[in-house]
């Protein structure tokens, strides 16, 4: 897979589809971790609109790991991170403070020495695709809901 896919496209604009929108600063994996579980939770109890499939939540918040943990590590501080639930799905848009530094799905490497959290989310998503505004650099996703309760 190449550099080339992961496309410089403008984040969707979902605000007249929102069901629910959850946004976090992060400045640490262990934030990242708390986050990660307050949404899982919201995800299944209904709150924030209508209950998740516990299978569409994993898938979600695997994606939503992938992308902040790609900004803690890769990024500049601040790293914020914002879920968006639609009708259709969500939308992940993670940002940080470093407009250079452009996202890069591994090519050619070993699994085993990671790094391949991009494709992951590539596979996860139905589009895709980063952007710059005002000074930060976003990567985001969209990933559909599969499963009716």
């Amino acid at each position: 897979m190449s550099t080339t896919s992961w496309l410089r496209r403008p984040v969707p604009d979902v605000n007249d589809r929102a069901l629910h929108v959850w946004h976090w600063e992060l400045r640490s994996s262990r934030e990242l971790t708390g986050a990660r579980m307050s949404l899982r939770q919201e995800l299944l109890s209904a709150r924030g609109g209508a209950r998740t499939h516990e299978d569409d939540a994993d898938l979600l918040l695997l994606a939503f790991e992938e992308l902040a943990s790609n900004g803690l590590r890769h990024g500049r501080p601040p790293v914020t991170a914002t879920v968006s639930a639609t009708p259709a799905g969500w939308l992940i848009d993670v940002s940080d403070a470093d407009a250079g530094q452009l996202p890069a799905p591994a090519v050619d490497r070993d699994p085993a020495y990671g790094g391949l959290g991009l494709h992951l989310v590539l596979g996860l998503s139905t589009t895709h695709g980063w952007s710059v505004h005002s000074g930060r650099k976003h990567v985001w996703a969209c990933v559909p809901r599969a499963s009716v309760i």
